[in-house]
């Protein structure tokens, strides 16, 4: 007599896409589990702080020396000929990184909860690239927005003439939110964390980011300093949420030292894993 087989049907759509999203979510919040993350912590500390009064050295130097003569030397605000570069700054829009970053995220988990097996483990890998990637510019510009409420720095020739010492502290709009530059801070969060995920992208992703800190100053919207200091807000913000990543197990490893490497990609880790068995005798 055969056995009677119970095989429990599989789980519909809609459920498949919560258990999906839901385990995503859940691991970006679980205690943080790796070993040597004290180590890593550290390092991001030492790091931060150096990195920090560095910037800030720089920041109060260009505000004292060079802010107001740079601006006097931009094309005119709303020069015709700038319109190539009016395009070109959009490609460090926060809101456009983040709604771009932010539809791959969806449709990765649209296409996962598919998908069963190996298929769906690879590609939940990727998104927990993705998710690091829209997390580091996210935090990042969170904290540029409080700082430029904080502060309150005007834009180049707000009130009338280029005064690099503009300021009213809270004063919320747009035209007193020149301090960090939001374009910046995007710029270098983005591209610090596809360095630190594809390190081979390194050249192109901080030549992407220089390029459009520099669109920032031609178009006057915002002074040498500020640039600068949205650069810095945007590598740090990216190495705190790579380090929260890290003491997570979530697509970085952390070496005894505290040093934080990427895993191997989905993609590229199970190449690796066939390769080594078909070299095996």
């Amino acid at each position: 007599m055969s056995a009677p087989t119970h095989i429990a049907p599989r789980a519909g759509y809609p459920a498949q896409l919560l258990t999906v999203s839901g385990r995503a979510l859940a691991q970006l919040v679980r205690s943080p589990s790796h070993s040597r993350r004290a180590e890593a912590a550290r390092k991001l500390a030492r790091h931060s702080l150096w990195l920090s009064m560095a910037g800030a050295a720089l920041v109060i130097a260009l505000m004292l020396a060079f802010d107001g003569t740079e601006i006097q030397l931009m094309p005119a605000r709303g020069t015709p000929s700038l319109w190539p570069i009016r395009i070109l700054t959009d490609f460090g829009k926060d809101e456009y990184v983040l709604s771009i970053l932010g539809v791959v995220l969806i449709v990765v988990a649209l296409v996962a909860a598919g998908l069963h097996g190996t298929s769906r483990a690879l590609l939940l890998g990727l998104g927990t690239r993705l998710q690091f990637l829209f997390l580091s510019v996210a935090v990042s510009a969170f904290v540029g927005e409080i700082l430029k409420y904080l502060i309150g720095r005007g834009r180049p020739f707000v009130g009338g003439k280029a005064d690099p010492f503009n300021f009213i502290p809270f004063e919320g709009s747009g035209a007193y939110a020149s301090l960090p530059s939001g374009h910046a801070i995007a710029a270098f969060a983005l591209a610090f964390a596809v360095s630190a995920l594809w390190p081979r992208l390194r050249v192109f992703m901080f030549t992407y980011a220089i390029v459009i800190l520099l669109t920032r100053l031609v178009l006057l919207a915002h002074h040498p300093s500020d640039v600068i200091a949205g650069a810095l807000v945007g590598l740090v913000g990216a190495m705190a949420v790579r380090y929260w990543f890290a003491a997570r197990r979530l697509a970085f490893a952390i070496r005894a030292d505290g040093t934080i490497v990427p895993l191997p990609g989905p993609v590229t880790g199970r190449l690796k894993r066939v390769a080594r068995g078909a070299s095996a005798p």
